[in-house]
């Protein structure tokens, strides 16, 4: 069953404790949350007993690749003891998909720490932006990368939109890989991120291949003004479309 989480980096600028972040995610009614950027600095006992009072659960994490390769074993150990099973890469620099080359080298490293994540029961995925669709005669730096690769991709559903993609489209036929999604509406002409339902993303059509591909989870991200007061409105949309 697929369930409703938000990508904490939505709250990232909430000048609140870490712990009465999540409390308000708990009380907007998602079910889970995605950890980014202050988990790592914030007090994992009380990260874990607010999880556990709250009832939520932890869709995944955003780690850079730099943290897995440089020190694997203390970033591992962090996300461990905070339950994390999803580990996910942010962000690959737009030279990883100027040619096929170049995607299969970035495909080559990811696999590496996929294999090594597996052997510690976490699977790794990879959330795109806009810079993979570099145009390489007839197909993109995107699709060079997925091709090549078998671990889960979180596609941004907004981001792939603004790059000109079919997001549900893409969405389809990742399948089993799509265990997260990255539920990012978007103003086409704006230029912009708008909290769900706002946008020109099509959420019945992702709602559908949700269901079809067996997806875990729906994470919802905004990165406008006041995320504070989408909270509530996001969680039942998101969950509408669960």
């Amino acid at each position: 069953m697929t369930r409703s989480a938000i990508q904490l980096y939505t709250l990232r600028n909430v000048d609140r404790p870490f712990t009465e972040v999540l409390e308000l995610v708990a009380d907007a009614g998602f079910d889970g949350v995605e950890f980014a950027y202050r988990v790592p600095d914030a007090d994992v006992d009380a990260v874990v007993a607010t999880l556990e009072e709250t009832g939520l659960s932890v869709a995944g994490a955003h780690v850079g690749i730099d943290d897995l390769e440089d020190d694997f074993e203390d970033t591992v150990a962090l996300y461990e003891a905070l339950g994390v099973e999803n580990v996910v890469i942010p962000w690959l620099d737009a030279e990883h998909f100027e040619s096929r080359e170049a995607a299969s080298a970035a495909a080559e490293r990811l696999e590496a720490l996929a294999d090594r994540l597996a052997d510690r029961g976490m699977t790794l995925h990879y959330h795109n932006h806009d810079h993979e669709y570099v145009d390489l005669d007839g197909e993109t730096g995107f699709d060079a990368f997925v091709d090549a690769t078998d671990f889960g991709i979180e596609l941004d559903l907004g981001l792939a939109l603004h790059a000109g993609d079919d997001p549900v489209a893409r969405l389809r036929p990742l399948g089993d890989r799509s265990e997260l999604i990255h539920l990012k509406d978007f103003d086409r002409d704006a230029g912009e991120s708008v909290p769900v339902g706002e946008g020109d993303l099509d959420l019945d059509g992702v709602a559908d291949a949700a269901a079809t591909n067996d997806s875990d989870w729906i994470v919802y991200e905004y990165e406008g003004e006041d995320p504070v007061e989408t909270l509530e409105a996001a969680a039942d949309t998101v969950r509408d479309l669960c």
